[in-house]
């Protein structure tokens, strides 16, 4: 412990481990004498669940802090979309089509990490949910550049172990997915969401209603695929039935290349409205 953060208290982890070296008898071996922090039984109770909310936003947050990460750029994506190496294995032939933007998210993830290192790795630095697919191109971009990149992954009956390219530092794993979304967003400078299934529409609208009602700055809002994207959303009917607005359409802008988001990024004020484009 440093000498800026020393108090005349005993520290907490002295006592566990001095509870640990107590005599075995009924009583210390009894459940009501645990430390209460560290008692799991205890913290897993339904009435604790606020505590475990708190844990778990305190503790990416101050680890984050702790690594001097000031800011980050969102990868949303599928976790079926495979490296296009392996698109023999996708199971349909869409999936193994979409491989390409496993490559898009691996350039442009390295492209921004060495951005991203201009300002020694503090801003700007890839976060992605921490699993398979475009999640981990997106983690493998950073290692292409030499670079840190942070997971954010989440317990799942299946496709969710931490890929080998997150930085192991800045590896997090969480029970409750708003408080993964809230990590996702808290630092985020610009939001890049390639196709994808349930997970990344859930992430994708919960965002973009955040900005759309103020509740966070409007930042680079990208989705690379306009056919894809086009191809299950018709954003137009939404306007035009009046269920959102038309100023809605111009939080977010098509791409399809790693080159065109980098450069879309970097002159976001002054981006066309995509109303504007022509193709639309």
């Amino acid at each position: 412990m440093s000498k800026k953060n020393q108090h005349p208290l005993r520290d907490a982890g002295t006592d566990r481990t001095a509870a640990d070296e107590v005599p075995v008898t009924p009583q210390t071996q009894a459940p009501a004498y645990k430390l209460a922090f560290n008692d799991f039984d205890f913290l897993c109770r339904d009435e604790l669940r606020p505590v475990r909310l708190q844990l778990e936003l305190l503790k990416p947050q101050m680890m984050l802090d702790e690594y001097g990460v000031d800011s980050t750029i969102v990868l949303f994506g599928g976790a079926r979309i495979p490296a296009p190496e392996n698109k023999d294995t996708a199971r349909t032939k869409t999936l193994a089509d979409l491989s390409r933007f496993y490559d898009e998210a691996r350039e442009f993830a390295r492209l921004m990490t060495l951005k991203s290192k201009q300002s020694d790795g503090r801003e700007n630095v890839i976060v992605t949910g921490g699993g398979p697919g475009v999640m981990e191109a997106g983690n493998r971009g950073a290692i292409d550049a030499d670079g840190v990149s942070i997971g954010l992954n989440i317990v799942l009956p299946f496709e969710q172990a931490p890929n080998e390219y997150v930085t192991p530092e800045l590896c997090f794993n969480f029970h409750y997915f708003a408080i993964r979304k809230m990590h996702f967003l808290m630092r985020a400078k610009a939001i890049c969401v390639f196709p994808g299934g349930f997970g990344t529409l859930d992430e994708t609208f919960e965002a973009l209603t955040l900005i759309q009602t103020g509740r966070m700055e409007r930042v680079p809002f990208l989705l690379f695929g306009r056919a894809f994207w086009e191809g299950i959303i018709n954003w137009d009917a939404l306007s035009e039935a009046g269920t959102i607005s038309a100023e809605d359409l111009d939080l977010f802008r098509f791409v399809e290349t790693a080159d065109e988001a980098m450069e879309l990024i970097e002159n976001w004020g002054d981006a066309t409205a995509r109303s504007d484009v022509p193709g639309r």
